[in-house]
């Protein structure tokens, strides 16, 4: 069988190509909106991507589905409760999806998101229990999933106590977790790790909330220390849930004299090098958010407001166009540009810039 794990890694996301070679056949599991590595890999493999699943409507990243079935003809399927607006195949709980000698099975897992779905994956070549599944935003590495997103959080919290226990950990012990997010992402909570997959039976064993029987105070202790809700949120659930999106954001190389006119309008400048480039230098009135390091597409929802322009500058173009993906990644659509030839075509014409000084604690 194929089976490959593809992760965002600015956005903690995880993404898989599951088919048979032999049959020629692969599905997409939550895709991101950049789809080129799943095409190449499925050319490599020698499989057809005929279909896309969605383990629920995502609110922290734009799906690619409407990107892959525009590329492939692929037929989208999301649980029924998603309520979608696009053309799609529904499904319910125990809705099993062939592919070749592969089958993989609806397990309906509500709590995180009411259609939220994870995806039983059983190699009928080598037996009939699942060997995998894909627990989506439901379950995590030493996690769980944050209940807040889409009802009120105790009732998101005790529908989600029900599909952990009464669905996932009914699983086989040795049974792998691979799930939709790794650490960093804003779906989890804090103990989220950076591995990218566990099994059902270490999970029950050392998941701290997995070991909390009672339903009222696993509600409790879910809910107690939830980070604020994402901005964006609510406006990345109605792209990914309304009509299907195939564009990303183009973005044009702003010579300085337009960066200058658009700051002077109220563009939002974010300068995307490392926080010491920008201490040494920058543009008047920039902010920084570097994209060196994960989180840029998270922390940009908490910067920009909705209707502000938001330019970038780098270190150079590629910088600048990089950024536009990743913003584009999370539903940041209304994007000027980028400085063409980064912050030395700003300094090579002498114009003003600013400088941050330093200080170590023991300054202080």
């Amino acid at each position: 069988m194929v089976f490959r794990q593809i992760v965002h890694d600015d956005l903690g996301c995880a993404s898989y190509l599951v088919g048979d070679e032999e049959a020629g056949v692969a599905a997409v599991v939550d895709p991101r909106f950049e789809i080129s590595q799943y095409l190449e890999l499925a050319r490599y493999l020698g499989v057809e991507i005929q279909h896309v699943l969605e383990t629920h409507t995502h609110a922290d990243h734009v799906s690619g589905h409407g990107r892959l079935r525009a590329a492939t003809g692929a037929t989208i399927h999301v649980h029924r409760d998603g309520a979608a607006e696009y053309e799609h195949e529904p499904f319910e709980d125990g809705w099993e999806l062939p592919l070749g000698t592969v089958r993989v099975r609806a397990l309906h897992t509500p709590g995180h998101r009411p259609e939220h779905t994870a995806f039983a994956l059983i190699d009928t070549s080598r037996g009939e229990e699942p060997w995998a599944v894909l627990t989506g935003d439901t379950l995590f590495v030493n996690d769980i999933a944050r209940p807040d997103l889409a009802i009120e959080p105790e009732d998101g919290a005790r529908a989600l106590f029900h599909s952990l226990h009464e669905r996932l950990l009914t699983l086989p012990d040795d049974c792998e977790v691979w799930p939709g997010h790794l650490g960093g992402s804003l779906c989890g909570g804090p103990a989220m790790d950076m591995k990218v997959s566990s099994t059902i039976g270490y999970e029950r064993r050392h998941n701290p909330l997995l070991g909390e029987d009672d339903e009222s105070r696993f509600v409790e202790r879910a809910i107690s220390d939830l980070a604020p809700q994402p901005p964006n949120f609510q406006a990345v659930v109605a792209i990914n849930r309304g009509p299907l999106l195939t564009e990303g954001a183009d973005v044009l190389p702003l010579t300085p004299r337009q960066l200058e006119q658009k700051r002077r309008e109220g563009a939002l400048i974010v300068d995307v090098r490392t926080d010491f480039q920008f201490d040494d230098a920058h543009v008047p009135g920039s902010v920084s958010n570097t994209m060196l390091r994960s989180g840029f597409g998270t922390k940009l929802a908490w910067i920009a407001e909705r209707d502000q322009e938001m330019v970038f500058v780098g270190r150079d173009d590629a910088d600048g166009q990089d950024a536009a993906k990743l913003a584009v990644a999370v539903g940041i659509r209304r994007l000027g540009g980028f400085l063409s030839g980064g912050l030395t075509s700003w300094r090579a014409e002498g114009r003003d810039v600013d400088r941050i000084a330093r200080v170590d604690v023991e300054e202080l």
